[in-house]
């Protein structure tokens, strides 16, 4: 969407990165036209280090995630799922697991439909 777009939209946007080693949440807002960076969140959750040789994520490894995942939806409390973006990257991709965790984290972050 267009940062000039008159149509209705949330000011503030928030994006994660479910990293192998860290989860990041950027949390902006326009202002005069322009994307202003209000937050940053930075947690070492060591996804990778939880993906065994039958590429499954451990369970200690699901839990640090997800409670990581608890921190950063603190802070998007009142966020509409629309105006949040979350990517997983390498680890969750090769995951066999990957929906177990997906699943769960539904239950403690609002995911983007």
């Amino acid at each position: 969407m267009p940062i000039h777009d008159k149509s209705p939209r949330p000011q503030e946007f928030a994006a994660v990165d479910l990293g192998s080693n860290s989860f990041h949440m950027v949390i902006a807002r326009v202002v005069d036209g322009a994307m202003q960076i209000i937050g940053r969140l930075k947690q070492r959750v060591h996804l990778a280090d939880g993906l065994g040789p039958d590429n499954m994520l451990s369970e200690e490894a699901m839990t640090r995630g997800l409670n990581c995942l608890s921190l950063f939806a603190e802070r998007l409390q009142g966020f509409s799922p629309a105006s949040v973006c979350i990517v997983g990257t390498h680890t969750l991709r090769q995951a066999l697991n990957a929906t177990d965790f997906l699943k769960r984290a539904e239950k403690v972050i609002p995911l983007p439909d």
